[in-house]
């Protein structure tokens, strides 16, 4: 009987160019496993973390608008899968390996917190430790996960989630890829959505974005994929010199009138109340917290389970358990 993933792995020292990374040269796994007969190493990482509860809870996290009114707004789950789609690209054309670059882009936002960064930065002022969505992408898949067992994934797969938001000088070339298409996803279709909630006007989109971009989210995607791509080369991701600076000034335009718009951020100044209550409460409380943070509680403390149980909810249960806890219920005396 022939053995697929063997076969795709002698498959990679073809597809795969000097500078990427074979599968059959992982670092592997924290605790190590049987190899799967049929999955290389990295698709295994796609499939746990696919298949995992907090991937399943994107659906219903804030990528930046707080409850938009409207089906075709971003969540963290669209975004992840907009970062995925553009990192197996870069990784494709780059002949780096498209199955880690898309297992790091899948779980570089499973820590995130519910409320979008708004709730990051509640949480970062809250719990005494400090809070980092990407280095609890990171507790997720290593200890939250399978009830606490972790979805044991690879050191790779693991560091590119790690990495994603800032970089390190060691990252490997598909850890690149996700760092750069995460950025080049979110900036894009937040000003896509932007433009569809009315904050920004589409022709008032600034003229040197429109005229080196494009003019619409296809067009703009395309163009900086297509500079990525075509200027970069020897295991180094770049862009040219005028495409990097169109996209640093992309980003600090994002940041300046959209991340700080009150229009768009007008409801964020509840979510910190929320989530300060519901990290009061739960730690007053621990009884109450799932059972399956009990070891968390005895292994780092209460607070550092409230603070993990928190940040996996959903918008929508945040809430729900806040006007449980704290909101009064109608009673009628019969």
């Amino acid at each position: 009987m022939s053995c697929p993933r063997r076969e795709r792995e002698i498959a990679e020292h073809t597809i795969i160019g000097p500078y990427g990374i074979l599968s059959e040269n992982s670092k592997g796994r924290l605790k190590p496993e049987p190899e799967c007969e049929i999955r290389t190493c990295f698709q295994r990482d796609i499939d746990r973390i696919t298949h995992s509860k907090a991937f399943r809870r994107l659906k219903h996290k804030t990528q930046v608008f707080l409850q938009p009114e409207g089906d075709h707004y971003r969540t963290r789950l669209t975004h992840t899968l907009e970062v995925s789609r553009l990192a197996r690209t870069v990784a494709r054309a780059l002949n780096l390996n498209e199955d880690l670059a898309e297992a790091a882009a899948l779980g570089h936002d499973l820590g995130h917190t519910p409320f979008g960064h708004a709730g990051e930065r509640a949480l970062n002022r809250i719990y005494p430790g400090g809070f980092k969505h990407y280095e609890q992408s990171l507790r997720v898949v290593d200890i939250l996960e399978r009830d606490g067992r972790g979805l044991n994934l690879c050191y790779e797969t693991r560091m590119g989630i790690l990495h994603h938001t800032h970089g390190q000088p060691d990252d490997t070339p598909e850890a690149t890829a996700v760092r750069l298409c995460d950025r080049i996803a979110y900036i894009n279709h937040d000003l896509d959505d932007s433009i569809r909630a009315g904050i920004i006007q589409a022709d008032k989109v600034p003229e040197i974005i429109r005229r080196n971009c494009g003019e619409r989210n296809s067009e703009r995607i395309n163009s900086l994929l297509t500079d990525l791509i075509r200027n970069s080369g020897e295991g180094q991701l770049r862009m040219s010199p005028e495409m990097q600076a169109t996209f640093d000034f992309f980003h600090s335009y994002m940041y300046s009138d959209v991340y700080t718009n009150p229009l768009a951020k007008g409801e964020e100044s509840k979510v910190d109340g929320i989530l300060a209550r519901l990290y009061e409460y739960y730690v007053k409380h621990p009884e109450k917290l799932p059972e399956d943070f009990a070891g968390v509680i005895e292994g780092e403390g209460v607070e550092r389970a409230a603070c993990d149980y928190i940040s996996g909810m959903t918008d929508g249960y945040a809430m729900e358990k806040y006007g449980e806890l704290f909101i009064p219920f109608a009673w009628t005396v019969k």
